[in-house]
């Protein structure tokens, strides 16, 4: 007769394995906690503020445990919800060191990029040593062999409470992934401590997991809402001023100038680094400052994110108003967008984007339909002998093709060129390595990334030499031109930015670009001013000629108050005063109304275009749609 009883042993058996798995969640939880690395979520916290490393830990292991009962195997599920975790970690290691900023939910979009030319650019950040790959390969064996070789916790048949727990887990996890209202009771910013503005400090404080999460439930929730009252309330303010602006002439003739565009990939002026304060590493910019307008530019990115400087120049649209729109060219829905190009095109401009990538990368082949441009000239377009330097095509091949693509007869012609050349990482060997070596860096700069400095100050410079060659032949035109320069954010180079300093004393995140407008026939006077990237196109407009479209002119007349609320995210936002603050709340109103198409309908007629109703019938038939983008040359 047996000692116990098989009742009792069943007991047992189950206390053993639910304490397994409690043990295995204690350990994750830890563990995660470990990975993590910031203070609010270490092992330390779980006594003081259990909220902050539980609510890091959740998602995981919800996911842990859905997997625990889809395989029966606890060591493998742990092991795959932790790899899981391991590589989200590296993934935002990996873009922290190369853009300064950790992770948001935008980023996933990211993923549907990979095979869309993305690969080639993104898989540039990817670390060169061996160690990471074979540590993640070291992982996948361990699961594989977890696997083959661990017990089942319980038996495959449990009368239906598996397929139960399943379901409930799943949903609950789903609701996570959905961004459902029920999560704010613990992910929100009175328990896990959140900055809207800054996902760094959220990070540091409550862990990338919840920060991820508090930054996913935000998005959900976040719709922009306009006041229409909020245009009566700004043109009270600046109608009298936005009236002299769309009257005003600009003292040249009536032929509207064909427009040249160069989105200058990284492109910025070293001068306010410290080390570089006399170094002129921008002749061609510096010389042609003198023949026109210039002057800091405020972007809303750092280091990368090139579509959101470049969304910004193209609609006049600050994404300060848009707080869920990280990726614009990846999340917009609409077959039409107000933007530059369609203000030309109602003038009979033809529109052309030019860009040596894949058209696929960024979405810009369906965002450009929508923007308005009538062609995108893309990799494929340019000659098959377009010179590469480095690992990307050489601004020189883009300057051939702007070129190539303007014409002495017909309509006028706008050309927006995005450069590549100085795209980063900046760890692969130029075509002219004893130029680059011979570029100076301060002795601040590391040995480590002393190369990087000098790579990108390589091509940076090509950048120069080539605005200042375009701008040459463009003078040598018959028919005038007008020549936009900017670049779209400062390099990723964050280390050798800690090291050195910038001369103003604030961070990498609060500096400013560079812009430049000059009419290279016709040499003027010069003018620097502040600008933010958002207000280029009602500059760009002004000096064109064309002054009939009301929103382009209340950019110009906000943009002394405005320009410095654009910035990188993550960087410290500056102190306004009761005006700007009155302006800052209209201005997103009215730019919530202009995205939506509704703008016009609240204006009054006196500042309404005289070919409204072109301009009207564009938008219905949404003409780009049905005109060639694609790869012609």
């Amino acid at each position: 007769m047996p000692l116990v009883s098989p009742t009792l042993l069943s007991k047992r058996s189950v206390a053993v394995r639910t304490l397994l798995v409690l043990a295995m969640m204690a350990a994750f939880v830890l563990l995660t906690g470990l990975l993590d690395g910031n203070q609010g979520v270490t092992a330390s916290q779980l006594v003081a503020h259990p909220a902050l490393p539980l609510a890091n830990a959740m998602p995981g292991l919800m996911l842990a445990l859905l997997l625990l009962i889809l395989t029966r195997r606890t060591l493998l599920s742990f092991g795959l919800a932790y790899l899981a975790l391991v590589v989200v970690y590296g993934v935002n290691a990996l873009k922290v060191a190369n853009l300064g900023t950790p992770l948001l939910p935008a980023d996933f979009r990211m993923v549907d990029q990979l095979h869309k030319g993305g690969l080639h650019v993104l898989g540039s950040y990817l670390p060169h040593s061996p160690w990471p790959y074979l540590a993640l390969l070291g992982g996948i064996a361990a699961i594989v062999t977890m696997w083959r070789y661990e017990p089942p916790l319980f038996a495959p048949r449990t009368g239906g409470r598996r397929v139960v727990a399943g379901t409930l887990l799943g949903a609950t996890l789903a609701t996570l992934l959905l961004g459902m209202p029920g999560w704010r009771s613990l992910y929100n910013g009175h328990k896990l401590w959140m900055e809207p503005w800054s996902a760094a400090a959220t990070t540091t404080h409550s862990g990338l997991v919840s920060s991820l999460v508090m930054f996913h439930l935000q998005d959900r929730r976040t719709k922009e809402k306009a006041d229409p009252n909020a245009v009566s309330s700004l043109l009270q303010t600046t109608g009298d001023a936005l009236r002299a602006r769309m009257h005003t002439p600009v003292g040249r003739d009536t032929t509207l100038p064909d427009i040249v565009v160069i989105q200058s990939e990284s492109f910025f002026d070293p001068s306010i680094v410290h080390g570089y304060e006399n170094a002129k590493l921008t002749p061609n910019l510096d010389r042609l400052a003198t023949e026109g307008m210039s002057g800091p530019l405020h972007v809303p990115t750092y280091g990368g994110g090139t579509i959101r400087t470049e969304f910004e120049v193209l609609t006049g649209l600050s994404l300060r108003y848009f707080s869920n729109m990280q990726f614009p060219y990846l999340q917009l829905h609409d077959k039409v967008v107000p933007s530059m190009v369609r203000t030309l095109r109602a003038h009979g401009y033809e529109t052309i984007a030019i860009h040596g990538n894949d058209p696929t990368f960024w979405n810009r082949n369906t965002a450009f339909k929508a923007l308005g441009f009538d062609r995108f000239v893309s990799q494929s377009s340019f000659p098959a002998n377009a010179p590469m330097d480095g690992k990307y095509m050489a601004d020189s091949a883009m300057t051939n093709e702007i070129m190539a693509q303007l014409k002495d007869s017909g309509p006028p012609q706008f050309l927006f060129a995005i450069s590549l050349e100085a795209h980063g990482p900046y760890d692969v060997p130029p075509k002219e390595p004893a130029a680059r070596d011979a570029m100076p860096v301060p002795a601040a700069v590391s040995a480590k990334d002393k190369v990087e400095v000098q790579t990108y100050l390589y091509h940076m410079q090509h950048a120069d030499a080539e605005l200042g060659r375009l701008a040459d032949m463009l003078a040598k035109r018959s028919r005038p031109t007008l020549l936009l320069f900017y670049g779209d954010h400062l390099p990723g180079l964050s280390e050798a930015f800690r090291a050195t300093g910038f001369v103003d004393g604030q961070g990498m995140l609060s500096q400013t670009g560079t812009w430049l407008l000059v009419d290279p026939r016709n040499p003027g006077q010069p003018q620097r001013i502040d600008m933010a990237s958002w207000m280029l196109p009602g500059m760009l407009l002004e000096r064109a000629g064309i002054h009939d479209d009301a929103y382009f002119a209340l950019t110009q007349v906000l943009a002394p108050s405005l320009a410095r609320l654009t910035y990188a995210p993550g960087a410290t936002p500056p102190t306004l005063d009761a005006q700007q603050q009155l302006f800052d709340k209209d201005m997103a109103s009215v730019a919530v109304l202009r995205m939506k198409g509704k703008l016009d309908k609240l204006l009054p007629a006196s500042l309404l275009p005289a070919n409204t109703a072109v301009a009207k019938q564009d938008n219905e038939q949404g003409l780009p749609g049905s005109v060639a983008i694609g790869m012609h040359h």
